[in-house]
């Protein structure tokens, strides 16, 4: 049984003009202990993806199960319970810190209401159990935020989110705002957490660089829908989708003797308003034809590898 199983997943938005298709029939699983990489452009809907199957925001349609359990349309004591099981590392580790409580107090607050714990020496305890465990200094462990940097605002992120010692933590863009020397550090925390603690991750990045580091599988999204999904080494590999292969033409590459060929998209962005049906990505792709008017669906094309592609066959 797979920990998270998302079944036909949407999320809409109605805005003045119509309504955002944020989020539209997605599906997947993420094993325990594993990592699901998501990536795709900033805007086709993979934050909002992880923030509605952790209740932060509530689905529009579809079905999230935890552990076999669904938990789609839980409320009060239920929603209490299931989110102790699944946390989220935010994008901007400053904004999500509160500016006024000191780096230990943001720490014990998750300790404090969840009745585990009997007294403040206990609290206090694990704690500081936590800040060692992600490596925070214990001379900055009465500071405040902006006394901090990037790479340890985002260490007390990681340990609040582990406080209730959770299953599943969503991992949304975690490193993007950090310098690229702080985040090789911080990816390797994570999964060194991970092997310790059994942990399983949405990893959420637009950086396929980090996305290969780090998952177990990717899915691939644009606008709202997976038009990719396989093993991560499979997925480099053997891409199949054109919008994965324009994403990976354009990763920075150190190689002056084999330069991959760019490939440069073209062609106006379809709007997640009211989109009509049929690929979304036609309007920029190479191969477009009139059959990808039609509704396109994630099809497995080869062991463990789906593409949402109708000429998929013809194109590779």
């Amino acid at each position: 049984m797979s920990l998270i199983e998302v079944r036909n997943l949407k999320k809409y938005f109605k805005v003045p003009t119509g309504i955002n298709h944020a989020v539209d029939d997605v599906s997947f699983t993420i094993e325990k202990g594993e990592t699901l990489g998501v990536v795709g452009e900033s805007g086709c809907g993979k934050s909002t993806l992880g923030r509605t199957i952790i209740h932060l925001q509530e689905p529009t349609d579809g079905k999230v199960f935890l552990d076999g359990e669904d938990i789609t349309r839980v409320k009060g004591k239920d929603l209490s319970r299931i989110r102790d099981k699944m946390q989220i590392v935010f994008q901007d580790p400053y904004s999500s810190l509160n500016p006024r409580i000191r780096i230990e107090s943001t720490i014990q607050e998750p300790l404090k209401h969840s009745g585990r714990f009997h007294g403040k020496a206990e609290i206090r305890e694990e704690a500081e159990r936590l800040m060692e465990l992600v490596g925070i200094d214990e001379r900055l462990r009465q500071s405040y935020p902006h006394e901090l940097d990037g790479g340890r605002r985002q260490r007390v992120g990681i340990a609040r989110a582990l406080a209730l010692n959770p299953d599943f933590i969503v991992c949304d863009e975690p490193v993007s705002a950090l310098d690229v020397s702080i985040q090789a550090q911080v990816l390797n925390l994570l999964m060194d957490l991970q092997e310790q603690m059994g942990m399983a991750y949405m990893f959420v990045t637009h950086d396929l660089s980090v996305v290969r580091h780090i998952s177990n599988h990717i899915c691939v999204m644009y606008l709202g829908q997976l038009v990719e999904k396989a093993p991560t080494e499979e997925l480099f590999s053997n891409t199949l989708h054109p919008y994965t292969k324009a994403l990976l033409s354009a990763i920075p590459s150190t190689d002056i003797f084999h330069p991959m060929d760019r490939v440069k998209l073209k062609g106006e962005i379809t709007s997640p308003i009211d989109p009509e049906p049929g690929c979304r990505f036609a309007a920029r792709c190479p191969y477009a034809a009139e059959s990808c008017r039609q509704p396109q669906e994630l099809q497995e094309v080869e062991k463990g590898h789906f593409v949402s592609c109708c000429r998929v066959n013809e194109i590779n």
